[in-house]
């Protein structure tokens, strides 16, 4: 028996998270033998070339000079910054505590949406956006035994991200979205390749990491791909809180591939962050309306870079 539309692209979703974050785990993976910053080099060049021959194909490209638009080029900033700090963080921390910091997001787009565009949000989400920046300070422990640095460059992300997500809601719709993505995956590959000497210097990859590398662009194209189907087939409010499997695959990759097991503190607070996002999504669904939270998981928030 053929699955609804709504179920459909909840298993879109879910391939969709597992596709970033094996991305994740490979680029981590690589940070062992290579710096951060030449593993942006080369998975942007595999990845630009992947998106720029699929945009080339959809007519995305006709018109080029559409990313020099202000809105187009604050958020390719966002994406890159988000991707520079997530990267870092990611090289640093397990897999599953930088998913579960990064999971805070739609709560990140929903408080810059009320107090930058006035959206309403009311006390009930306000409370949850604020229960989940909790779930974020438990994870990131500031000031206790087992903080680190790198933590709050996953929150850094969060921010970069955040600020990407809301700018994208001002871009006008004749800019294809194929288009900013080759732009953003293009500039990522630039900072990783301005990055690649203070980070430590170049490292001749060997025939695996260029396969890794290749792997991990196609990666990142079939969750672009699978989110963008998911949002065209099923209904947002239904498809959204789907996104949150991405942080169940970061558990188990981390474990399997890395025998990252979480600690306590980390699963208290990815439950905090979850359901205060899955509260906000609910709320937003009782609203009636189409809102920031809902809006930040939307095939034109598909994170190019990360």
């Amino acid at each position: 028996m053929p699955l609804s539309p709504n179920l459909t692209a909840a298993l879109f979703m879910c391939l969709s998270m597992a596709g970033f974050t094996a991305n994740d785990v490979i680029a981590k993976h690589l940070s062992a033998s290579m710096n951060m910053g030449q593993v942006m080099l080369l998975r942007g060049l595999f990845a630009t070339l992947f998106i720029a021959a699929l945009a080339w194909h959809r007519g995305a490209l006709r018109t080029p000079l559409l990313v020099f638009q202000p809105l187009v080029m604050l958020r390719v900033a966002g994406e890159a910054l988000a991707t520079i700090t997530f990267l870092i963080a990611l090289a640093q921390l397990p897999v599953a505590n930088v998913a579960a910091v990064l999971q805070a997001l739609p709560l990140a787009v929903t408080m810059g949406a009320a107090l930058f565009f006035g959206e309403g949000v009311g006390w009930r989400r306000w409370l949850a956006i604020i229960a989940g920046f909790i779930g974020v300070a438990i994870i990131v422990r500031p000031g206790f035994e087992g903080f680190s640095a790198y933590s709050l460059l996953a929150f850094l992300t969060v921010c970069f991200a955040a600020m990407r997500d809301l700018v994208t809601k001002r871009i006008p719709h004749e800019v294809p979205t194929l288009l900013i993505s080759t732009a953003t995956a293009g500039t990522v590959t630039l900072c990783g390749l301005f990055l690649v000497g203070p980070m430590g210097g170049w490292v001749a990859p060997t025939g695996p990491d260029f396969m890794q590398l290749a792997i991990a662009a196609a990666l990142l194209l079939v969750g672009y791909q699978f989110i963008i189907m998911a949002m065209r087939i099923g209904e947002i409010s239904f498809v959204a809180p789907f996104r949150y499997t991405g942080l169940l695959w970061a558990i188990v990759l981390g474990v399997l591939v890395f025998n990252e097991v979480p600690d306590l503190p980390m699963m208290l607070g990815a439950a905090i962050i979850v359901a205060s996002g899955l509260y906000t999504l609910y709320r937003e669904r009782v609203v009636g309306r189409s809102m920031a939270s809902t809006e930040s998981i939307g095939p034109t928030m598909a994170p190019d870079g990360l």
